[in-house]
């Protein structure tokens, strides 16, 4: 487990990032749980679900303030376990500067070149810990790599010294809590709008369907 400044915890409910918060390891905390962790916008959390992880506090948005909630995005979501909507205890974190990290894909890279430098300046100043999966965004794609070890260990800062291998042999996937969903998916809201009401509206309210006597989409 990351080693706590203080072992105060707190709980809080998943909800999804917004949009301009998406791919930058952000956690926006309910003010009342920042006071509690003693916390200041860009300290580090620990987050607990199913499994840890780790993301930068940001204050919440005013018309969420209250309602105990710590918004964060897929990735964070999936590295934590977690779903919208699940519980997860927060507590506050200390992390290094990495000396080195290793990573791994989950298949055959499909490219050559200098990816570690690539993935290095992905993950400048952000918190990694072993276990996480991060996504690369490569050739219009996104490469999922598996933080299979750190030194030191526990929780790190990757900066401009840290040495970032990225091993050529995939790890084995297993399986996940809290993939990818429409939040991330970035600049289509209008087609996601429709998209949600074709998936979601027949789940929710099929009634609507059989009075009108049209099968659900």
């Amino acid at each position: 487990m990351v080693r706590r400044e203080r072992r105060k915890e707190v709980q809080l409910r998943v909800a999804e990032a917004r949009q301009r918060d998406i791919g930058r390891k952000i956690a926006r905390l309910d003010s009342k749980a920042i006071r509690e962790l003693g916390l200041s916008p860009g300290d580090l959390v620990e987050i607990i679900g199913k499994r840890s992880t780790l993301a930068i506090v940001w204050p919440p948005y005013k018309e969420d303030d209250g309602m105990g909630l710590i918004r964060i995005d897929g990735e964070v979501r999936r590295n934590a376990g977690v779903s919208v909507g699940d519980y997860v205890r927060v507590a506050k974190a200390n992390a290094k500067p990495a000396t080195k990290i290793v990573l791994a894909p989950f298949e055959s890279l499909p490219f050559v070149g200098d990816f570690a430098r690539i993935v290095r300046s992905q993950l400048l100043n952000l918190p990694v810990m072993k276990g996480d999966i991060i996504v690369i965004p490569v050739l219009g794609m996104g490469v999922e790599l598996k933080v299979t070890s750190t030194s030191p260990t526990n929780a790190v800062i990757v900066t401009e010294n840290t040495v970032v291998e990225v091993s050529t042999t995939p790890v084995r996937r297993v399986e996940e809590v809290g993939g990818i969903t429409y939040e991330d998916i970035g600049g289509l809201h209008e087609e996601l709008q429709r998209i949600r009401e074709m998936v979601e509206l027949p789940l929710k309210h099929p009634e609507l369907f059989r009075h009108l006597g049209i099968d659900p989409p």
